[in-house]
């Protein structure tokens, strides 16, 4: 080729694409300028598996160890099947639609070195591995997602850790200078290839190493992390290289000053208190060097600490990554997968031993787990989001469920919100001392949930209370009048206590538990002679001196009361939407209740559409309705496939549900 075209070529690369993300002093910018705030999820398990999101840790816990697993049922040829159609399913067009959907602007995807070169074959390059980054830059691209590249699993492990699939009977990444010289060339095919792809935000260049001896001062990791940088330039200028320090990306010593003028830094934070001081030294960082920052990975915690975590690094403005899209019957991701029968039996077949299953049941059991994996297969975990996006910003409550009152109230369906909003839980997160949960099913607020064996449930109680908890729902009493109370309740031992409120007023006088034999073992604990006004209220349910399990509380309407003897009522409701999902227009109906004694008036009527962040997209109604029954159609036709609130107000009386926009 003509040195003159090849010239012109690496200058016409080492200009800044149109719309490819640069670093701009402390900010990370498009091309026009404009600040960028990531909000993203890592696509944690489906290039790099790892153990405890299987729920494998007890037998297998690297990539390669549970690929071996497979191997021992099915062979290698079989495993190979296996795992192209697992990484098929894994992560899908549908998946990022979904993302895009929730109000993620920004995916990290872990690799494997291995999909892109084989373990033995130095310098040769795999396109199998490429098409997948391919495809998911494809469907990024139609959302609008940026995309950064994250290598988590190095040639010989940057660690000596499962993540990244390191074998002792190996050299590490740290102790073989072809390893060192594999990953500068990794990366700088990886660049070659994407010089020019305005959907990736950058190269995360090497994920969590946690080594002991990377020389004074870490230079091991600095200068592998230059050279890495040195090759990525040769043949693009234009992406922004994303720098971890040392013992899982908390430790930066030795990796400032920047040695190039379009890099971040990137931590890591997980288990710690979330304050300023939890970060200070980040914010130091980049004050003085006048980088940017890139919360890179977090997750493994309770919803309040996830609100309150990305409350901080937002009034610090730092974009951040969470760590991890699915897991196995899990609570903490965005999604859970369920565990068919025919796969648990090889979870247990592995555990346990015994007789190995048949090749034909093994991959009839893994092709059918595989399934589960499609995020229409999976249980979306509502609480997550809602945490994430919307409760670092609003302290408002929304009704997890619709809790009518005559009826049962479950305890498990308390509203979503904040911790001291909705609930109270004693340990309600992960803060480096312990757990944060002793249920694990559910929810993930921090309160302790459990399977419950009740004779009438709906899965679910409440357990392992302690003293001082309590528990707030919205509800609507549909008929004024008198109740008799019965919670079901269980306990091994005396003295704990439950008392009721009503908008912030005593209800019941303090309840004593006596002991029913079990934590399984139900009683009904009586309460009569409870007057309830009708309308939609807040009831709140306080536990004292702990010790027992809670599972409901049921409402029975003994006598019936009346508002106004000279007026006609009508009880402030909102009711759901139908259809509901819907696509793409539904009907909302609701009613506003006459002016009564209490004080009950319409005043003026509001109907608003809100997305899962808080933002509204449409009144449908804003004016001074009559008492009476109403019906607004509501058009999302301009709108994406989602999750969506509608909030009616009319002077003291508000209500919110949720819908689902599905096309």
């Amino acid at each position: 080729m003509n040195k003159k075209i090849l010239v012109f070529l690496f200058i016409a690369s080492s200009i800044f694409a149109n719309g490819i993300l640069r670093t701009q002093g402390t900010k990370i910018v498009d091309a026009d300028g404009t600040e960028i705030i990531f909000k993203g999820i890592g696509l944690g398990g489906w290039l790099v598996p790892e153990g405890y999101m299987f729920n494998m840790s007890g037998f297998a816990n690297s990539p390669t160890e549970i690929k071996n697993k497979i191997i021992g049922l099915v062979g290698e040829a079989n495993t190979e099947t296996i795992f192209e159609e697992f990484r098929k399913n894994f992560v899908t067009e549908a998946d990022i639609d979904s993302l895009a959907s929730w109000g993620f602007n920004n995916v990290r995807l872990p690799m494997h070195y291995e999909l892109l070169t084989p373990r033995n074959e130095p310098y040769v390059y795999t396109e199998s591995g490429f098409t997948l980054i391919d495809s998911l830059i494809t469907w990024c691209k139609k959302r609008d997602i940026y995309l950064i590249l994250d290598l988590h699993a190095a040639p010989g492990g940057q660690s000596a850790e499962p993540i990244s699939d390191y074998d002792p009977n190996f050299p590490s990444l740290w102790e073989s200078e072809e390893n060192k010289a594999r990953t500068v060339d990794l990366w700088r095919e990886i660049a070659s290839r994407y010089v020019n792809e305005e959907t990736i935000a950058g190269y995360d260049l090497i994920n969590e190493t946690a080594w002991g001896d990377l020389g004074p001062q870490n230079i091991d990791l600095r200068n592998l992390f230059i050279n890495i940088t040195n090759a990525i330039r040769t043949v693009d200028t234009n992406h922004i290289v994303y720098i971890e320090g040392n013992w899982f990306a908390t430790d930066f010593t030795g990796l400032t000053p920047p040695w190039d003028d379009n890099m971040a830094y990137s931590f890591h934070k997980y288990w710690s208190e979330v304050n300023t001081s939890s970060i200070q030294s980040y914010l130091s960082m980049r004050s003085t060097y006048n980088v940017p920052l890139w919360m890179s990975e977090s997750g493994e915690n309770s919803n309040s600490w996830f609100t309150d975590f990305v409350r901080l690094l937002d009034d610090n403005k730092i974009g951040w990554s969470w760590w991890t899209i699915k897991k196995h019957d899990a609570i903490s991701p965005l999604a859970s997968v369920p565990v068919s029968l025919p796969f648990q039996g090889l979870m247990d077949s592995w555990t346990n031993g015994g007789t190995k299953p048949t090749v034909d049941f093994s991959m009839a059991a893994l092709r059918l787990q595989i399934e589960n994996f499609k995020i229409k297969n999976c249980d979306t975990n509502e609480d997550v989001l809602d945490a994430l996006f919307r409760r670092p910003f609003n302290n408002d409550l929304i009704p997890f469920s619709e809790n009518t009152i005559p009826g049962i109230i479950y305890g498990v369906n308390f509203d979503y919100g904040n911790l001291g909003t909705a609930f109270y839980d004693v340990s309600p997160s992960n803060t480096g001392n312990g757990s944060y949960n002793s249920g694990w099913v559910f929810r993930n607020d921090g309160v302790d949930i459990e399977a419950c064996k009740d004779v009438v449930t709906n899965g679910y109680n409440v357990g392992w209370i302690e003293s001082g908890e309590w528990l707030k729902f919205s509800v609507n009493v549909e008929q004024a009048g008198t109740y008799k109370i019965k919670l079901r309740i269980a306990s091994e031992k005396s003295g704990g206590m439950i008392h009721l409120l009503i908008d912030n007023t005593q209800l019941t006088n303090l309840i004593s538990v006596p002991v029913t034999g079990n934590y399984q073992s139900w009683q009904t604990l009586q309460v009569s002679d409870i007057e309830l006004p009708a309308g939609n209220h807040e009831l709140v349910i306080k536990f004292y001196f702990g010790g027992f399990n809670f599972n409901s509380m049921e409402y029975e309407l003994t006598a019936v009361g009346v508002d106004d003897e000279n007026e006609t009522n009508f009880n402030f409701n909102l009711e759901q939407n139908y259809p509901n999902p819907f696509n793409p227009s539904t009907e909302i109906k609701y009613t506003i209740p006459a002016e009564t004694s209490r004080g009950v008036s319409p005043q003026n009527v509001t109907l608003q559409i809100y997305d899962i962040l808080g933002s509204e997209i449409a009144t449908l109604v804003n004016k001074k309705q009559a008492p009476g029954n109403y019906e607004v159609k509501f058009d999302a036709s301009n709108l994406p496939t989602g999750i969506y609130f509608y909030k009616l107000q009319s002077g003291d009386f508000t209500q919110s549900k949720k819908m689902i926009l599905l096309k």
